[in-house]
């Protein structure tokens, strides 16, 4: 059997793209990616004395709680949704909706209090919210809610407070 420069290119391409697609193989980075800066941190240590173990592992760890398992799921009243890792105010409750999918769901954060990112966990790119203030994880967005952004921001209740109004 005869290899060919070519064959040899166009398999080294496709294994260089779906290592770079995927990220893990031989292709992923062994050192820990830098995660960009943000104005409000902690010490890992303190992070874990300060929050809950549920808060922890999703504002910290990019965990997910349960679907259904969040008492803001149902939580009717005015107010502000806060990060439970710093405070700042990220939703409001007029702009909360039941999506039925488990999770409280907004159509759009208090501007400037998120910050996104591509996220590749499950092998297809989704788009991950964080606390723009502490960077803490809170969920995804997507491209299927209602008018009038037409998007749900679909967070984790483990990562907010409730403030009353």
């Amino acid at each position: 059997m005869q290899i060919h420069r070519r064959n040899i290119i166009a398999g080294g391409s496709i294994l260089l793209a779906t290592g770079a697609f995927f990220g893990f193989g031989i292709f992923r980075n062994n050192q820990a990616a830098a995660k960009p800066a943000f104005p409000y941190q902690k010490s890992d240590a303190a992070w874990r004395r300060d929050l809950s173990r549920a808060q922890y592992d999703v504002l910290r760890q990019e965990e997910t709680e349960r679907a259904f398992s969040s008492p803001l799921n149902n939580e009717k009243r005015k107010g502000t949704y806060v990060c439970a890792g710093c405070s700042q105010q990220i939703y409001r409750s007029n702009d909360k909706y039941d999506s039925g999918t488990g999770w409280p769901s907004f159509i759009r954060p208090i501007s400037g209090k998120v910050a996104t990112k591509t996220d590749y966990s499950i092998g297809l790119p989704r788009t991950e919210v964080h606390c723009a203030r502490c960077g803490g994880h809170l969920g995804h967005v997507f491209d299927d809610g209602p008018k009038p952004t037409g998007k749900r921001y679909c967070m984790n209740g483990a990562a907010m407070k409730f403030i009353a109004a």
